[in-house]
């Protein structure tokens, strides 16, 4: 099969990979149908996340079981399914708590599971899924082809998005502001008007992601930073806003997030962490700022999130402003890293 690999920073390729097979009893094989590039992928092509060796790159898929293992009750062959970007068993103590993210004998996409065998990547034609019964979701029948970029978002970018607005503790009447307009940032603009908030403001300094963040809710674009950014938006909202949805992972992003709360205002932040991203502690103890985020527990909100996605009145999928086919792998992370695309979704 094909399978995309990363070697160093800028080298992505589109191999001949082994065939995965059933390994263990808790498996399952899956047809890759949809994958796609994410903005934490581009961490390792940009070199701010080393490479020490080659290895399989991607989390983000939905698919088709093609073979189950003798212990996996959850899906069968023919399932469609969706794969959250982190893989768990369902059963440990936190995956019982809803944290599915943090699981005991959980792994990630190119790593090894907790039998020590290694995991394929999410971009390439087949995955041998472990955990099958904790990881994978089946749709209730097969979806119309035009709902799968939808489902895929599912996998990590929706979530992650909901997980930053739960965090901040969007409602309704609320105003907050999304500092960040990639696929995550715009995500989060979608969950904050589907919980109710009231004015919504995209920080965004692209014109195409602006008018995406707007059809999906945003009431405000600001293009300004820093200084001026937060000037604009107590313009705009007649003070600071009650939520910020932190949504990139820099040291800059996180101070523009925090900068923008009222006192006792609420940070969600679900950026990956790079370029050293602090908490000023003396100021969120004068301000009463809460912060809560993290890794989105992204197999827990799916339940809630999918049968909006299936009935059409969720549509994230739009984030998806380019697709290719697998064996352009590595144009679909150029296209990304230079930002001449969102959000690149690939078809194996």
């Amino acid at each position: 099969m094909l399978a995309t690999m990363i070697y160093a920073p800028g080298d992505i390729r589109v191999e001949e990979r082994p065939q995965p097979k059933i390994l263990h009893p808790s498996d399952a094989v899956v047809r890759v149908v949809a994958a796609c590039v994410c903005g934490s992928d581009l961490w390792p092509y940009r070199g701010a996340r080393p490479t020490k060796e080659p290895h399989p790159i991607g989390h983000e898929m939905v698919g088709i079981v093609e073979e189950v293992g003798a212990e996996v009750r959850t899906v069968k062959a023919g399932d469609f399914v969706i794969s959250p970007f982190s893989i768990s068993d369902g059963s440990c103590v936190n995956c019982r708590n809803g944290w599915t993210q943090a699981c005991e004998h959980g792994t990630g996409f190119g790593g090894t599971d907790g039998f020590g065998l290694p995991v394929d990547g999410a971009q390439g034609q087949f995955i041998r899924m472990p955990y099958a019964d904790g990881t994978l979701i089946a749709t209730p029948e097969l979806p119309s082809e035009d709902r799968i970029p939808d489902l895929l978002t599912l996998a990590d970018v929706m979530c992650t998005g909901h997980h930053a607005a739960i965090s901040a503790e969007v409602g309704p009447g609320k105003t907050v502001v999304v500092v960040g307009d990639g696929a995550v940032g715009l995500s989060g603009v979608l969950a904050a008007a589907r919980l109710g908030a009231e004015r919504i403001v995209i920080m965004s300094r692209h014109e195409d992601r602006q008018k995406l963040a707007v059809e999906f809710g945003a009431t405000d674009v600001v293009a300004e930073r820093g200084e001026e950014g937060i000037a604009k938006i107590k313009e705009l909202l007649g003070g600071l806003a009650d939520c910020a949805l932190e949504c990139v992972g820099t040291k800059e992003s996180m101070d523009q997030a925090l900068h923008v709360l009222r006192p006792g205002g609420h940070l969600g932040y679900v950026g990956v962490p790079a370029g050293g991203p602090e908490l000023p502690l003396r100021y969120l103890f004068e301000t009463n700022i809460h912060v809560a985020g993290g890794i989105a527990p992204a197999h827990s909100y799916i339940p809630e999130l999918l049968p909006e996605v299936l009935d059409g009145s969720l549509r994230p999928g739009r984030v998806f402003d380019l697709e290719l086919p697998i064996t352009e792998a590595a144009e679909a992370y150029r296209a990304m890293d230079e930002r001449r695309a969102i959000k690149v979704l690939l078809r194996p």
